[in-house]
């Protein structure tokens, strides 16, 4: 049961069934773990939120939640776009399922060159009419393939599994021909920088016309890569090349997919996702669920990171992993310093209007970071506190009450959050102009949602 505000931990609701492995990186004494469908939740108190495939909603986010977590690389499932309005960061924890979705890659490369899934339902026929002695050699020839080995493989999204892909196939002694315009600095250290067989494109169009095998790794982002693959990526492809997407679904084109297979073309599709029934239908298209991240290492990793995320940034309000937040690190803070977070639009005169209101309360800042991302601005700062002799009216204020409301009413600040004291105190978020949090153990709007 929580009570009030439950002051002495943090609450983090959970939705799917998380890793016990990774909520059990939550320490009991400083957190409670309240899922979402238990009477616990229905109190409408949580202070972050672990997820894995749940559509969530605002009515989902309660107001004095300060982040979001997605057990796994996507989020399209949070509306980011909304939550980065409202100041909440989304975390993500790209990597934890690198290996799993890697493995699956490499079936699905077999999969779309030996007749395999064929293969198999021709032998359950053979068995339940009795004749799979005696067929089993003569029909091999029904299903015969090619070999991976020698041919060229085309990765686009050179991230995490991109990365372990491209590895993977060059030890199978393929040829590999990346691609992928956002690749970042810490990406391209994990990629096979003297490998012969291995190299990287700035043309998507290079690699749609001479790979024999091309594999999706890109993030799904609205018109930026929604129909990656469309009808010019689809007519440049060798007419057997074969397509692999264990990414997102919307990254192919599948009314394009189908004009392909129309015109006679015999590279085969292999995905995770459901498909149209006319392409659901042809023969040299295999679809089996979404299996990517559904291995229990996957799962343990992509909860232990996402726990170890939300536990870093709630009680030091570090950033890592974020998909709307800039990474951002201040060193540890000893005890004599109070720490105060700061969400802000990213426009100009926003920090010094915000140093001005410490400066003029003759507040003694120590330390502090700014960082931005897009349209949100994410400040760190440490400031002195009082001596022994001292109060917090020595600051010009009559109580940190005081002080976080008047930070949290300058004009495109979007929360502010003491880390001091009780784990769940020190929040104020602000909606409507209206500031939630300061001084109430359960606010009068109970989620992010409009009222």
């Amino acid at each position: 049961m929580v009570t009030g505000e439950n002051l002495g931990r943090f609450l983090v609701k959970t939705f799917n069934k998380i890793s016990p492995l990774g909520l059990a990186r939550f320490d009991p004494l400083k957190y409670q773990i309240i899922p979402a469908d238990s009477e616990a939740a229905k109190e409408g108190i949580a202070h972050a939120i672990l997820l894995r495939s749940h559509k969530l909603t605002e009515s989902d986010v309660p107001i004095m939640c300060r982040a979001i977590a997605r057990c796994g690389a996507g989020t399209n499932n949070c509306n980011v776009e909304r939550m980065t309005e409202l100041g909440v960061p989304v975390f993500n924890t790209p990597g934890a399922n690198a290996n799993a979705v890697k493995e699956l890659v490499l079936c699905g490369l077999l999969l779309a060159s030996r007749g395999i899934v064929e293969g198999a339902a021709h032998m359950k026929q053979l068995h339940e009419a009795g004749t799979a002695h005696e067929r089993i050699e003569k029909d091999k020839a029904l299903f015969g393939g090619r070999e991976i080995t020698g041919k060229t493989l085309g990765v686009i999204g050179l991230g995490a599994i991109g990365a372990a892909v491209t590895e993977a196939a060059i030890a199978l002694g393929m040829r590999v021909v990346g691609y992928d315009p956002a690749l970042s600095v810490e990406a391209a250290l994990r990629l096979p920088g003297t490998a012969n067989d291995f190299k990287v494109t700035t043309d998507l169009g290079e690699i749609c016309s001479t790979a024999d095998y091309v594999t999706l790794h890109a993030p799904y982002i609205k018109n930026v890569t929604h129909h990656l693959i469309g009808h010019a990526q689809l007519a440049a492809m060798k007419p057997d090349a074969c397509l692999l997407n264990f990414a997102r679904g919307e990254l192919v084109d599948t009314d394009a997919l189908e004009a392909r297979y129309r015109s006679g073309a015999s590279g085969r599709y292999v995905c995770d996702f459901a498909l149209p029934p006319d392409l659901a239908e042809r023969e040299n298209v295999i679809s089996i669920p979404h299996l990517g991240a559904s291995t229990a290492e996957a799962e343990e990793n992509a909860a232990s990171m996402a726990a170890d995320t939300v536990k870093t940034f709630l009680e030091t309000g570090s950033i890592v992993n974020s998909v709307n937040f800039p990474t951002t690190s201040l060193s540890s803070r000893p005890d004599s310093i109070n720490r105060i977070c700061i969400v802000n639009e990213n426009r100009p005169g926003m920090l010094g209007e915000i140093m001005s209101l410490f400066g003029s309360s003759q507040i003694n800042i120590l330390q502090q970071i700014n960082a931005s991302r897009g349209d949100i601005a994410y400040n760190v700062i440490d400031i002195e506190k009082p001596g022994p002799a001292a109060d917090v009216t020595t600051f010009n204020f009559k109580s940190w009450d005081a002080l976080q409301s008047a930070l949290t009413a300058i004009p495109g600040v979007k929360s502010t959050r003491f880390i001091m004291g009780n784990a769940g105190a020190g929040y104020a978020i602000k909606l409507d102009e209206e500031i939630h949090g300061i001084g109430v153990r359960k606010p009068i709007r109970p989620t992010l949602a409009h009222p």
